[in-house]
């Protein structure tokens, strides 16, 4: 079954309905929402299984995917959180930005879960995961085996919580 997500133009105004494989062969801009996962211990990372089809075995501090037609990033984020550890919440919008993607370019928004009680990754999505500290998480960003992207994901969300968010409307 194709996945379909919206393209994109520079601006991240939907231009039509695409096929994910496609836009990613062509590198069209489309849509991926994430969410950054925190509790009393940390910040949530994970390792990717090693069959993955995108990132396999790679390490990540966000949990997300790509939009589906129609939906908000928020909405994304919320529906990838549910179906990747089990956790229904309402993510908080952190920043948005264009990533230029090892794979394919794309617009990624980012938020935020406080992630509190039980939950239940996805063993398709997440093959180990563990709570980190801020700082272990920064030396961890470092790591050949930490996804490049999320590596670009993490430095602006650092830069964000170290400077403050930016006026509205604002892509980071």
């Amino acid at each position: 079954m194709t996945e379909l997500v919206e393209q994109v133009d520079d601006d991240d105004r939907v231009i039509g309905v695409v096929g994910r494989d496609e836009a990613i062969r062509r590198r069209w801009l489309h849509r991926v929402a994430t969410v950054v996962c925190r509790d009393t211990r940390g910040i949530l990372v994970h390792r990717r299984p090693r069959d993955a089809v995108r990132f396999p075995h790679g390490v990540n501090f966000m949990l997300g995917g790509a939009a589906e037609p129609g939906e908000t990033y928020e909405e994304a984020a919320a529906r990838e959180l549910e179906e990747e550890l089990g956790v229904r919440a309402r993510p908080r919008f952190v920043l948005k930005f264009r990533c230029a993607g090892v794979i394919s370019p794309y617009w990624l928004g980012l938020h935020e879960a406080v992630v509190t009680g039980p939950f239940a990754p996805d063993p398709d999505e997440i093959a180990w995961h563990d709570w980190l500290t801020e700082p272990q998480l920064a030396e961890l960003v470092r790591d050949e085996a930490f996804v490049p992207d999320a590596r670009e994901a993490y430095h602006r969300w650092a830069a964000r919580r170290r400077d403050g968010p930016t006026p509205a409307g604002s892509a980071g």
